[in-house]
């Protein structure tokens, strides 16, 4: 390095510039390596099965419906769901009534307001149940679909009041009223007003029932808590994606208040079935045939009366 030093400052000779690294490729095609450099791949252009953690190219994964290769369903949004559910992906969203962001100024770390925020800005929508009516196979429904995204898909007096405009809607619309669930249960910023849902859900779907129309229930990953205990528990049919989890409280809770060790597979869709609670575990690609069966069985009897 002294020696090099030494050649450089030379009298007469001047410093030698610092070459610039340049790959092969860009010395054989000049322009091709800023070209390339202005090209920008995505972060999420690949995503990691849960089961067996392969990579999976995106769009691969989206052209699937979001379920790998080892037949993992994954987490979807309210907005993707109703796209996959409806004909051509067509549908038109209702409106919920607005409610009080925070009634009952809730003390946290972050403030109950913030965390809202964050959740609208992630997901796209106003709180955890999205309401759209579109047709099925050609068999027109009110569909609301709960996203886990927003805050564990937590029930609130929003979600509540999404519910109740459903089961209006699908009443006026004389149509079935399919739900899709995914929650961790109630919302504990909301206390007591979150647990009275339970209560004001249930009633909306007795009206639905009592106008002698179909209530359909698709249990997705995971279904717990009260959402378990009230809407979910009450449909005249109950489907379940693949391994989805459905119960009320965790599994270690229970098996620390019982003292014992649960099954394999205990709360799992598979399980519940083999129980009862559940009528049938469907892949999400067959979803649509499925829920387009079902619902036009139902609506049988009320069309002919209706056409009588």
């Amino acid at each position: 390095m002294a020696m090099a030093e030494q050649r450089n400052d030379k009298p007469g000779r001047p410093a030698a510039a610092p070459r610039e690294r340049t790959g092969w490729l860009s010395r054989i095609a000049p322009g091709v390596r800023n070209a390339f450099s202005k090209r920008e791949t995505p972060e999420n252009l690949w995503v990691k099965c849960p089961d067996t953690g392969e990579m999976i190219y995106r769009p691969d994964l989206e052209a699937a419906l979001w379920v790998t290769p080892s037949g993992h369903h994954m987490r979807i949004g309210a907005q993707a769901r109703l796209r996959y559910t409806f004909d051509d992906g067509k549908f038109e969203r209702i409106a919920s009534p607005a409610v009080a962001d925070d009634p009952l100024k809730f003390p946290d770390i972050k403030p109950y307001p913030e965390r809202l925020k964050a959740a609208r800005k992630a997901s796209g929508e106003q709180d955890a149940l999205a309401v759209a009516y579109g047709h099925i196979m050609g068999q027109p429904a009110v569909v609301a679909v709960q996203d886990f995204a927003f805050m564990g898909g937590s029930l609130s007096m929003a979600v509540g009041e999404a519910f109740i405009t459903a089961a209006k809607e699908a009443v006026k619309r004389e149509v079935p009223f399919v739900i899709f669930t995914a929650s961790g249960g109630a919302r504990m910023q909301e206390g007591t007003l979150s647990l009275m849902q339970l209560a004001r859900t249930t009633l909306a779907v007795n009206e639905v029932k009592a106008a002698g129309l179909p209530y359909v229930v698709v249990l997705t990953d995971p279904t717990t808590g009260g959402v378990m205990a009230s809407y979910a528990m009450l449909g005249d049919v109950h489907l379940a994606e693949p391994n989805a989890l459905i119960g009320f409280a965790g599994r270690r809770v229970i098996e620390q208040t019982i003292r014992e060790t649960l099954p394999p597979g205990f709360q799992r869709a598979e399980f519940q079935v083999e129980r009862g609670m559940v009528d049938r575990v469907v892949n999400r690609a067959e979803l649509r045939a499925v829920l387009s069966s079902i619902l036009k069985t139902l609506m049988m009897g009320r069309n002919r009366l209706s056409a009588a």
